[in-house]
């Protein structure tokens, strides 16, 4: 079925209002923004892209309905990882919180340009060489390789120190210091560039990347320009409030990589059949059509959703992933006490120091494995446990605190927050292993 001008016109006219909306009522005043504002904007995009695959029932039918659908969840799927890579590099470069929507938004508006890009030179392409389906269904699979290596390697690649930025820093002189969300500004009557504007840097080029991969995977769906666009749009819309709704929780989805690894496998060699059965390839059967089975949308959409549910279920209720929510909220509990005042109410005290000693009640059925695969320095949490006990006694037995808390800040206090260096393999940061304490006692595990 054709699609219109005006389906067009007015498609562009709703993604560029949205767009422009987030900008003048949520990002421009730079604020950080609540759990409940982002829990109600990620469920009003979910909620107008949803809405969005019925006017394309109405207007366009089931079919273009059903490949937008399937290209909406992928694209969302792959929007998400992109998100792992957001966090790394606002967490390199200690982007002020407050600022971190602008940047958000920058990264989401230069990957919908870049994937637009993208697609009308894949659509083009499409349509004049059947073998671009060989192409894309290769850069998927190998795209698939790339991501299952990774996980059985644990290899981390540095997001906010590639080519570009390192050019960039080499070129133009550059602050230390950020000036509110400036990308310049003056310094000993120079203009000079602030980590602002580096950190944009490295967004463009990781979404440049990332537009590699998506495109091709949706293209694998459909080769309609227009649901390659809406989905690939919409799957990008309301990514800054998902983020700031999941941030910390981002690395809990630890089998992430292994799932989308196997969308886009299964994408790829739906492609490579697709191109198979329009095959012009003159050393592939003599330049003749391959007589091969096709995977229908309807069964792409229900694959997809299959890996998809059972990478979350997998992710939250593994061994490696209960491990892992044991780590964290041992984390965040220790790091909550370490900070109370001293003049604390002992009801608080008390209920924080219960519940840490009921979470490391369950470190003995902790895998040596999975403690070797989440933490990277168990000498730094250990005694960030110990004192939060050593502290508790002090407060039980005087009724006050005298013990000092260890200063984090000195200690990497990076590498021992896990939701600020999340990286996608949901690999803890550095001292975040699960080192035993309880109310009565010093660390049972080492």
């Amino acid at each position: 079925m054709e699609i219109t001008g005006l389906q067009w016109g007015i498609t562009l006219a709703l993604i560029l209002g949205l767009l422009a909306y987030d900008f003048f009522f949520h990002v421009r005043k730079p604020h950080e923004p609540t759990i409940k504002e982002a829990a109600i904007w990620s469920a009003v995009y979910v909620g107008i892209a949803l809405l969005f695959g019925l006017v394309i029932l109405w207007m366009d039918g089931p079919q273009l309905t059903a490949e937008y659908y399937g290209g909406y969840i992928t694209e969302k799927a792959l929007s998400v990882d992109n998100l792992f890579v957001f966090l790394i590099i606002i967490a390199s470069f200690k982007v002020p919180r407050a600022d971190q929507q602008k940047v958000l938004l920058f990264g989401i508006v230069f990957a919908l340009i870049a994937r637009t890009v993208f697609i009308f030179i894949g659509a083009a392409a499409i349509n004049a060489f059947s073998w671009v389906f060989y192409l894309f269904g290769l850069i998927l699979i190998y795209t698939a390789g790339k991501l299952i290596k990774g996980e059985v390697t644990d290899s981390e690649s540095d997001e906010a120190d590639n080519f570009v930025v390192r050019l960039a820093k080499k070129l133009l002189p550059t602050t230390d210091y950020y000036d509110g969300d400036k990308l310049f500004t003056i310094e000993n009557g120079k203009k000079v560039m602030t980590p602002m504007l580096l950190v944009m840097v490295a967004i463009g080029g990781t979404d440049i990347l990332f537009a590699l991969d998506s495109i091709p995977a949706i293209f694998g769906l459909t080769q309609e320009p227009y649901i390659v666009f809406t989905a690939t749009a919409f799957s990008l819309m309301g990514l800054r409030q998902l983020y700031f709704l999941i941030d910390g929780l981002l690395d809990r989805l630890i089998y992430l990589s292994w799932g989308l690894s196997l969308i886009l496998l299964f994408i790829g060699i739906k492609l490579m059949l697709h191109a198979l059965h329009e095959n012009t390839l003159s050393f592939i059967n003599d330049g003749q059509h391959v007589p091969v089975a096709e995977i229908g949308i309807g069964t792409s959409l229900t694959v997809i959703i299959s890996i998809l549910v059972i990478t979350v279920l997998a992710s939250l209720f593994s061994p490696k992933g209960r491990a892992l929510r044991i780590i964290q909220k041992t984390q965040d509990l220790s790091e909550k006490y370490l900070a109370l005042p001293k003049d604390a109410p002992a009801e608080e005290r008390n209920r924080i120091s219960t519940k840490i000693a009921e979470l490391t009640q369950q470190f003995p059925k902790i895998s040596e494995k999975h403690k070797e695969e989440l933490i990277d320095s168990r000498a730094k949490f250990r005694k960030m446990v110990d004192t939060v006990h050593g502290q508790q006694s002090e407060f039980e037995s005087t009724g006050e605190v005298k013990t000092p808390s260890p200063d984090l800040d000195q200690e990497d206090v990076e590498s021992a927050a896990p939701t600020a260096t999340v990286q996608p393999t949901g690999k803890a940061a550095d001292g975040n292993g699960p080192e035993g304490h309880s109310s009565g006692g010093s660390s049972s595990v080492r």
